[in-house]
């Protein structure tokens, strides 16, 4: 299969093909043949698969195909996202698909100058990339229509769908025509993500390049049981073992990802963060900084846990176990991607095993233990079986300790 044969525009293949890009990925051979048809589509892959390319061709196909360009302010195809972060990563990519055609792609994110957004949103849109909160505040100002939207996308729809997003998608969608096509994409589906769907999706084609919630397969997964007062020194001595290799850590919490990047500072680590608090224009230079290895490690929390697209990431340190099993998945997606392999090694103390039972039941299967004992009384999470390694070498038990704060 190429992007020829599925049809796609010419100048999309050109643009393809300079970037190296021959043949399609298993999600986007599945999706885009129903999207270019107009069909709502439900489409599921691993991280790092594509899932861009399998919503914003079709799009972009249909719209240099029409050659026609968008009235002021209207936007003809909207693509919504959880996170600046990933919304950046989508727009540029869709910037370099559709690159020399006349095809108006803009970016609409918070943290930044509203006013120069309401600017280029003027003159009308193509592809518009967006944060929900963002684009509400555009809309309330009338800088932005969508009555003319014929096109929306929610990425990584598990975490739009969840009551964090769920209000502002309410205000949204009604906005919209109600003849549209409407395209769902995630790497995890958890089962509100299914109920909620059935009010954006019309009879959608449901596509799947890999189970919900299955780690990319080059994903080298480890476990380390260890106390929280000693995760520290133990992710220091893990990073030792690498140093020129980039790595990307995850804490729970900002004041977290803040102390954990000073202690990494002190002991001789070249190491940014990002976090909540930090503006946009300090999270875009951390993110260039660790991408062109000027800063080896990058300490964050989950805000990085969807759209960094960084092929150099080699590690993933779960130096906090995620509340939600499926941002355990989205997180340690941020390793092994185009193809390359990657490690993730999570750190559980006593007080996150609750924590590291969902996830293992989300994954199906026990995370192969690299250091320290079970805590005492924990058994294997219920529907999971022990993976080989762990099986294999399962540590002997001990006295439980004390219980301490995460």
């Amino acid at each position: 299969m190429t992007f020829d044969s599925l049809g796609l525009h010419p100048r999309l293949v050109t643009k393809l093909r300079e970037q190296g890009i021959t043949e399609p990925t298993p999600i986007q051979e599945q999706a885009i043949p129903h999207a270019m048809l107009g069909k709502d589509v439900m489409g599921i892959a691993q991280t790092g698969t594509g899932k861009t390319a399998a919503f914003g061709l079709p799009m972009a196909h249909v719209l240099i195909t029409a050659g026609t360009k968008p009235d002021p302010k209207s936007v003809r195809g909207l693509i919504l996202a959880p996170t600046r972060e990933l919304a950046k990563q989508i727009s540029d990519n869709l910037r370099a698909y559709t690159e020399g055609s006349h095809l108006k792609v803009n970016l609409v994110v918070g943290g930044v100058s509203i006013n120069l957004q309401i600017e280029r949103l003027r003159k009308g849109t193509d592809l518009l990339v967006a944060t929900p909160g963002r684009l509400i505040d555009l809309l309330d100002r009338k800088a932005v229509r969508l009555d003319q939207t014929r096109y929306l996308v929610l990425d990584e729809a598990d975490q739009m769908l969840d009551m964090g997003f769920i209000h502002a998608l309410r205000r949204i969608a009604p906005l919209l025509p109600k003849d549209r096509q409407t395209m769902l994409f995630s790497a995890t589906m958890p089962k509100l993500m299914s109920e909620l769907s059935r009010a954006y999706l019309t009879d959608p084609v449901r596509v799947e390049a890999a189970p919900p919630g299955k780690p990319a397969d080059k994903v080298s997964q480890a476990l380390h049981f260890v106390e929280q007062p000693r995760k520290a020194s133990l992710l220091v001595e893990h990073l030792d073992e690498h140093r020129e290799e980039l790595a990307l850590v995850f804490t729970r919490t900002k004041h977290g990802a803040n102390k954990l990047a000073s202690i990494l500072e002190k002991s001789g680590f070249s190491v940014g963060a990002i976090h909540g608090n930090k503006s946009q224009g300090q999270r875009d230079r951390a993110i260039s900084a660790f991408k062109s290895g000027q800063l080896r490690v990058l300490v964050a929390t989950d805000v990085a846990a969807r759209g960094l697209d960084i092929p150099g990431v080699r590690h993933v340190y779960n130096y906090d176990m995620p509340n939600v099993p499926e941002n355990y998945v989205h997180r340690i997606g941020r390793t092994a991607r185009a193809g390359r392999d990657g490690r993730a090694v999570a750190y559980c103390s006593p007080a996150e095993m609750s924590e590291l039972r969902a996830i293992q039941k989300t994954l199906g299967r026990e995370i192969p233990v690299l250091g320290g004992n079970r805590w005492e009384g924990e058994r294997p999470s219920k529907g999971t079986k022990p993976s080989a390694p762990a099986q294999k070498n399962r540590p002997r038990r001990r006295a439980r300790p004390a219980r301490r704060a995460a």
